[in-house]
């Protein structure tokens, strides 16, 4: 009676110890009683009534990632190509995810390639190759709606890889070498232009600079021509002033000494002589000065003779 009743404390304490769960971080239980949904058990420790309580589903709560193969998709113009996309979901319903559809994941799968299909196929080629965050947007807000009652919420998808046929790309890749050299081509105009304009540029000022300097020349050689004519006129005025003040000192001397009449008209002859100077063309002379004139002629053709 003893063994038996050991042996069912045993059995009691090893049937409590396997109905003892420990939920672990961002991970929940889905817990059915008979059959029956019955709880959702969270981060710690529970406990299951036997034979009563099962765990239905253990679900992941972290963010989770599925990367598609790629899928053949025909655009707007009737080309056909290779997309494969990159999933990025997380649960946020345990309940919903484990009763909301069978197979989620195969689910979500097959719902992703049917949304890429039908947004594709109302583009044309240059579109979708340069269209790649609004097919992600659209997608993205496509899926979230349709796995909401999944108890999946759709974070973000990716178009990993957009490969065209082969006859696409080499003609892509023609283009895009012709639209390099056609920039390469502009690149070199644009630079000849503006170095043909910093050399004109730089031909005006030296051209501005050689006028301005040929201005300031002009300038100074004009004030120091007008300078030079202002000292000789200065010099003409001083010597005039010396002549006259000469003839003036010579006069009043003159006066001093009270000449006689044929030394003033001897003085009177050679004044009309500088008058004269060479350049008068008729002279009058007074009758009572021609004796002398003549006098004075005769002396000095002796002189010369002598």
């Amino acid at each position: 009676m003893g063994f038996v009743l050991l042996a069912l404390i045993i059995i009691a304490f090893v049937i409590l110890i396997t109905n003892i769960s420990v939920v672990q971080q961002s991970r929940a239980y889905v817990i059915e009683r008979l059959g029956a949904f019955h709880s959702v058990w969270g981060v710690g420790m529970h406990f299951k009534i036997p034979f009563l309580d099962r765990i239905a589903r253990k679900v992941s709560l972290k963010e989770q990632v599925l990367d598609y193969p790629p899928q053949p998709v025909i655009t707007k113009d009737n080309v056909t190509m290779q997309i494969d996309t990159v999933v990025y979901f997380q649960i946020t319903d345990p309940k919903l995810y484990a009763y909301g559809v069978e197979q989620p994941m195969a689910a979500m799968e097959t719902l992703t390639a049917t949304t890429l299909r039908n947004i594709i196929g109302d583009l044309e080629l240059d579109q979708t190759l340069t269209s790649r965050d609004v097919v992600n947007t659209k997608m993205r807000a496509i899926l979230d709606e349709a796995t909401d009652p999944w108890g999946i919420k759709v974070n973000r998808v990716e178009l990993k890889n957009i490969l065209p046929p082969q006859d696409i790309q080499n003609s892509m890749e023609k283009q895009m070498k012709a639209e390099r050299d056609r920039r390469q081509a502009i690149l070199q105009a644009e630079g000849q232009k503006k170095s043909a304009i910093l050399i004109a540029e730089g031909e005006k000022e030296s051209a501005i600079l050689r006028a301005s300097a040929e201005k300031e020349a002009a300038i100074l050689k004009a004030e120091a021509e007008k300078q030079a004519a202002i000292l000789r006129a200065d010099g003409e005025a001083q010597a005039i002033l010396a002549v006259q003040k000469a003839l003036a000192d010579s006069l009043e001397l003159l006066n001093e000494k009270a000449p006689n009449d044929q030394v003033i008209k001897l003085k009177a002859i050679e004044a009309m002589q500088r008058v004269a100077d060479g350049k008068a063309t008729k002279l009058i002379i007074p009758s009572e000065m021609q004796g002398l004139v003549g006098l004075a002629s005769g002396i000095a053709e002796s002189v010369k003779k002598d």
